[in-house]
């Protein structure tokens, strides 16, 4: 009779917390539901950074889309343009507010890049948005080799977004010419340490024999006498042994 009446409070215990479920996960659920039916309204933010859309969002249960991106003259890049809804519009907690972003000022000003390096330059007008138009090189003794010394168009100049930047180049101070001198017959002591001290690179000297003839005497040389050089360019002796 004892074991009857344990399995009979076991019973009304079982009931009660399954009551308890039922009603607690009702509860719940009805809290949702309420929740998902409430209206809010959807305040302004354009102008703002979407950063600083989202924040003002959030504290409405709302969330923000990018739908697209387009240029404006009169918000900075990363702004928001429009917004779908509108503000002052009632909507449901947790949707979504569908936002145009700014891609900036559609019209760039070409800064100034006399000076600057070719690499600097384009680095520059990736990030304002212009393109790298045609390079030309001439030789300058004002500016380093790779610096810009013109561009067209010129600073200050307004242009549209991609608009092509030219730039003439230098090449460094130009290199001075010479006329290869008639080596043939001097002592090869003597030309080569006129050739170092005079700055021409000297390349090679062959020793060869030549009948009749003195030791250390240039019997050949390349590039040949009346050749233009510069100091750069190889020259090379043969020289009597």
């Amino acid at each position: 009779m004892a074991n009857n009446n344990n399995y009979w409070y076991l019973d009304v215990i079982n009931i009660i917390l399954l009551v308890l479920i039922f009603f607690f996960s009702g509860a719940v659920i009805s809290s949702q539901i309420i929740l998902s039916d409430e209206m809010v309204y959807v305040p302004d933010i354009t102008r703002k950074t979407v950063d600083q859309a989202r924040s003002e969002l959030r504290k409405r249960d709302l969330g923000l889309t990018i739908s697209g991106f387009s240029f404006s003259e009169e918000l900075d890049k990363g702004r928001i343009i429009a917004q779908d809804p509108a503000p002052g519009s009632r909507l449901k907690v947790n949707r979504q507010i569908s936002v145009i972003v700014s891609s900036g000022s559609e019209a760039v000003t070409v800064p100034l890049y006399a000076g600057k390096s070719l690499e600097q330059a384009t680095a520059n007008m990736r990030q304002i948005g212009l393109a790298r138009g045609p390079l030309s090189q001439i030789h300058s003794s004002r500016y380093p080799a790779g610096r810009i010394i013109a561009q067209t168009p010129p600073a200050g100049t307004v242009v549209e977004r991609n608009h092509p930047v030219g730039f003439l180049i230098s090449q460094g101070a130009p290199e001075n010419k010479y006329i290869m001198p008639d080596l043939l017959g001097r002592k090869a002591d003597n030309v080569v340490l006129w050739l170092q001290k005079a700055g021409f690179k000297l390349e090679d000297i062959r020793h060869v024999y030549y009948p009749g003839l003195a030791k250390g005497i240039v019997v050949r040389q390349n590039p040949p006498s009346g050749y233009p050089i510069q100091k750069r360019n190889p020259i090379n002796l043969e020289v009597s042994r």
